[in-house]
């Protein structure tokens, strides 16, 4: 009222009236200076970045809002917040993850698989496939590329566990990033760990490192962002994993110390292991060989291996097979002190299967049919069909004795090979040595192979189609194995298959301990005490003399299928 009674003595209404135009106009003068000089920020909250402490009993929802930023809700639980703005005004949301592994155990020779129990969406003893997944967009030197976002993915029942605690996750089609494309950087699978990874990749062999390359020096993610892999596909076994070199995987942002490149490949590259089992011809197939066809084939000999835990005997004997699947020379990575680049690396290899000597084609472009048709072709295999024998022909199917020396040998290859004459057979007797060409142009050309269960047996791969596998079970309860490492793996390939299990009697063992000995009266015995305890008898201790009048049905059933 003060105001007015002296503006009212002091200046007519008209003047009055001029004047508060005059101030609106000075206020808005005031108001544009103020954006103009200090530009505040009007647009939307920047995204956050968050960071959780989970406590046991604490979940976590993931949710898409519209801006298709991140937002996370936690129940139950504190949630520490820190506003840290990038260049591009990114997020990054980091759980750390405790998967539930697998308990499988194999000793070079034996499996005892003891799944652990994981209850997904009302189900038990999982075998769910865990992804540790990356959605990045990152070319070398291309300054514009994405920031990678780490994530943890399932591919199925969108379930999995943190520190143990339940999480439930949006599908998988909801977690996209530029272009909705999710890429994953480390696969996490049933019996083997692999990562691809695409950009500039650099591989220092002195310290076993994988570097990833980003050329935005303020990407919050890739500091202190690696994976360990030993890349070797027979995870969950630990005596074997111990023999294998652990590598690191690491993304590393354009300021961080980077090793320059010594020679740039432009090929795409595979590392992997030649340790864990790699001495058993077995393992070495089906923890080694047959993973490097599913991974390598794809590329059609245009990749460069790598190879760590390389040793010259591993190397030599499986040349034919490394040159098959790649035109470039070898490359044993272990020390090397030049730094080799690529724009793509694959490290660890794709075991898709939990079958020994298999490959699941729901998973793979590829069959265990696909393989037996590579090595073939590569070792130049001329028979394809096992022989159908016609009434009235005389022709004769060729069967093969895989002999051995040390340990489950036959006692009595001679009186076996009379019996198989008389039968009709032309035989061979041949033991598998290094010379793998040799064994497999051998092994090719017979219809009938038999012999006592071991890693010898793992050249059935090379037989026909169609072509009959005879596999003697020694005594001593090793029906499981025999089942799991060559029945199942034979059936799968095309080929016919029986076995023959000896006897107390047939076995050397008997002239080894006394008739009322635990080892002779219940094996079962023995097996509890675990894998050692059974290999150092049943398997390292034994011989077998086949009782030929018992044996001769099973020849005469290999007769019969090759009549069919």
């Amino acid at each position: 009222m003060m105001y007015e009674t002296v503006l009212a003595r002091s200046f007519s209404k008209h003047e009055q009236k001029r004047l508060g135009y005059w101030g609106l106009l000075a206020c808005l003068f005031i108001v544009l200076s103020f954006f103009t000089i200090f530009k505040p920020y009007l647009g939307p909250l920047p995204v956050l970045n968050l960071r959780l402490s989970m406590g046991e009993d604490d979940k976590l929802h993931l949710s898409n809002d519209t801006t298709s930023s991140w937002m996370i809700a936690r129940e139950d639980s504190s949630l520490i917040v820190n506003d840290k703005r990038s260049s591009q005004e990114e997020a990054e949301i980091m759980s750390k993850t405790s998967i539930v592994k697998d308990t499988d155990r194999t000793h070079e020779g034996a499996e005892s698989i003891m799944n652990s129990s994981s209850i997904v969406n009302g189900t038990s003893k999982s075998q769910e496939v865990f992804r540790e997944s990356s959605t990045r967009n990152v070319k070398a030197n291309d300054s514009t590329s994405s920031s990678p976002q780490i994530v943890e993915e399932i591919t199925s029942n969108n379930y999995f566990m943190v520190n143990n605690t339940d999480i439930s996750l949006p599908k998988a089609t909801d977690a996209v990033t530029k272009n909705n494309k999710m890429e994953p950087l480390c696969t996490i699978m049933g019996r083997s760990d692999f990562c691809e990874m695409k950009g500039d990749i650099r591989i220092d062999g002195n310290s076993f490192t994988v570097f990833i390359v980003s050329s935005e020096t303020d990407i919050l993610a890739a500091k202190n962002t690696s994976w360990r892999i030993r890349p070797y596909a027979r995870k969950g076994d630990q005596t074997a994993m111990d023999r294998v070199r652990e590598w690191t995987v690491k993304l590393v942002a354009g300021g961080s110390y980077i090793p320059e490149c010594s020679l740039n490949h432009s090929v795409p590259g595979i590392l992997f292991s030649a340790g864990g089992y790699s001495g058993n011809h077995f393992h070495a197939f089906t923890d080694i060989i047959v993973p490097l066809f599913s991974t390598a084939r794809p590329y059609n000999g245009e990749v460069q291996f790598l190879i760590t835990n390389g040793w010259s005997g591993w190397i030599a004997k499986f040349r034919t097979i490394l040159k098959a699947l790649s035109r470039y020379q070898l490359m044993n990575i272990d020390n090397i002190k030049d730094i080799h680049c690529f724009g793509s690396m694959t490290v660890g290899l794709k075991r898709e299967s939990y079958k020994e000597l298999g490959i699941d084609p729901s998973k793979s472009p590829y069959s265990i049919k696909d393989f037996r048709q590579f090595l073939r072709s590569s070792y130049n295999l001329k028979k394809t069909r096992a022989i159908k024998i016609m009434d009235g022909t005389k022709r004769r199917p060729r069967l093969l004795i895989i002999s051995r020396k040390r340990s489950r040998a036959f006692t009595n290859v001679g009186d076996i090979a009379t019996l198989a004459k008389k039968l009709g057979y032309r035989v061979v007797v041949a033991e598998p040595d290094a010379d793998l060409s040799g064994f497999s142009q051998i092994i090719n050309s017979c219809d009938v192979v038999m012999g006592v269960h071991g890693a010898g047996l793992t050249n059935i791969v090379f037989l026909p189609e169609n072509a009959v596998f005879i596999q003697v079970i020694p005594f001593g309860g090793a029906e499981w194995l025999s089942r799991t490492f060559f029945e199942e793996p034979a059936k799968a390939m095309n080929i016919r298959y029986l076995d023959y299990k000896i006897r107390v009697e047939e076995s050397s063992l008997l002239q080894q301990y006394p008739a009322d000995h635990v080892i002779l009266r219940d094996p079962s015995v023995i097996g509890k005490q675990g894998w050692l305890a059974f290999r150092s008898i049943y398997f390292q201790k034994q011989n077998v003399t086949i009782d030929v009048n018992r044996f001769r049905p099973t020849l005469v059933k290999a007769l019969e299928l090759l009549h069919q």
